[in-house]
């Protein structure tokens, strides 16, 4: 009888082994995104007047990638690939397309997401700061994504005011201090997001798996930050000494969410990703910060500098420090990614192909035979060395390889080539009523938003100030 309860003890031990090895296998995962930040404003990526010493501490104990697309050169579909896995031809999202109320085109009820997939190998997840994805009510609602958590704003026009009267906590509008406004500067929403990720982390730090994801809402104007801390001297225009505050901020904050995970003893179990949604915004900026390095465009436009970003990694034990690829990856690769770090598999048709060889430095990594965009009826593929963009009828077509700067366009000299180019953008392009290519022949087709996107969940609202009309960005 004992020898059967000690070899029932054995095998249970050995079961409780096998769950905890697996258990510890399982990374959590932090996943911030900053917006509307130019691959050139941090230090690790040749920034000479913006201090960004946490972030580039990070690149030197980390992977840095030189090769790192957005999947929109916009906010919205930017966001909606990294959530869903999707380019933009497949995408639900296309546009920072503007809803007469409060909030923005939802991604459908049956929509593949990342929080989804990690939910099934027991992670809780968070999102804190901007999500833009649909509206209360809506199946878009981060919290019918499989967000267990959710605070900050659910609507794309809400988070262009940084100090604003409310925030959304989960389902409810939580009022912030009376009379907060960008004189007043009671509440700076980004300072709220940090102080939520610090406390997300603290309550499940050691528990189970998490995945955060930090959407924070800076550099993206209004740049009117609660102090221009180090800058505040210098000889540059107010907008300048703003915009290098906040990047410097949020490099600031990246700092605590690093320290805690080393209080906590969880830094070897966490693995960082940081990059941006898109290219940086404002012509004055940019050449002064040199925001988007030597590459033409900016945001709202697919040529690099609207679309390549920085990208860095970090996670002791497991990346090797100091590394830099150029391997090319894009966006949308992160939902494979993290499924494959949790453990679970990726169910539905994703765009996407997982870099965890690229973060590890093992095993071979597989490559895009071409990465896709289209935004406002412009379409843009990669395919090798090449690049091509098509406006209309007209199509540009660059050797990456030789012209990184998209300044010659040698589409005329080249017609096999573009020939290749149009036809991957044919078979990339699935048709949408509301984000038509003219140059396809397609026009735009309304399309009953609450009958086709509504959710059954109530949402609870509080009164609040009256918000103010915000830009379409």
């Amino acid at each position: 009888m004992k020898q059967k309860i000690f070899s029932i003890l054995g095998v249970l031990l050995a079961f409780v082994v096998t769950v905890s090895a697996q258990t510890q296998k399982r990374p959590n995962i932090i996943f911030i995104l900053a917006d509307d930040m130019g691959i050139g404003d941090l230090g690790c990526y040749g920034q000479k007047l913006i201090k960004t010493p946490n972030l580039d501490k990070m690149a030197g104990n980390g992977v840095k990638l030189t090769n790192m697309y957005s999947g929109s050169a916009l906010c919205a579909p930017a966001r909606c690939s990294f959530i869903t896995g999707l380019h933009a031809g497949h995408g639900f999202v296309r546009n920072n397309f503007p809803l007469p109320f409060e909030g923005n085109i939802p991604i459908p009820k049956n929509a593949q997401t990342i929080p989804k997939l990690l939910k099934k190998a027991n992670y809780a997840t968070a999102c804190v700061g901007k999500w833009g994805l649909g509206y209360p009510g809506s199946w878009g609602d981060p919290l019918n994504q499989g967000f267990d958590h959710f605070y900050g704003y659910n609507c794309q026009r809400h988070a262009h005011d940084f100090y604003p009267t409310y925030l959304w906590r989960d389902r409810k509008m939580e009022q912030l201090p009376k009379g907060n406004s960008a004189k007043t500067k009671k509440a700076y929403s980004h300072d709220l997001f940090t102080k939520e990720n610090l406390k997300f982390i603290e309550e499940n730090a050691g528990k189970r798996p998490f995945f955060a994801y930090m959407a924070y809402t800076i550099p993206h104007i209004p740049l009117n930050p609660p102090d221009l801390g180090q800058y505040k001297n210098k000889d540059w225009p107010n907008a300048n000494k703003s915009y290098a505050a906040m990047i410097s901020r949020l490099d600031r904050d990246i700092g605590k969410i690093l320290q805690l995970l080393k209080d906590k003893g969880i830094e070897k179990d966490t693995l960082i990703i940081f990059t941006s949604d898109n290219g940086p915004y404002g012509k004055k900026i940019i050449n002064f910060f040199n925001s988007a390095g030597k590459y033409a465009g900016r945001k709202s436009n697919l040529h690099e500098g609207g679309i390549r970003e920085p990208f860095i990694a970090y996670w002791p034990g497991k990346i090797a420090p100091g590394r830099v690829s150029d391997h090319t990856t894009i966006l949308y690769d992160m939902l494979p990614t993290f499924a494959e770090l949790a453990g679970v598999k990726v169910t539905k048709p994703t765009d996407g192909i997982s870099i965890v060889p690229t973060l590890l430095g093992k095993g071979k990594q597989k490559t895009h035979s071409s990465m896709y965009w289209e935004l406002a009826g412009t379409q843009a593929v990669r395919f090798g060395k090449f690049k091509a963009l098509r406006s209309k009828s007209k199509v540009e077509l660059y050797d990456l390889s030789k012209d990184p700067y998209e300044k010659k366009n040698i589409a005329k000299s080249n017609p096999e080539v573009v020939a290749k180019a149009e036809k991957i953008m044919k078979k990339s392009h699935v048709s949408s009523d509301l984000y038509p290519i003219k140059s396809l022949g397609e026009s735009f087709k309304s399309v009953n938003i609450g009958k086709d996107y509504k959710s059954k969940t109530k949402t609870k609202k509080k009164k609040h100030g009256k918000k103010k009309k915000g830009k379409r960005h």
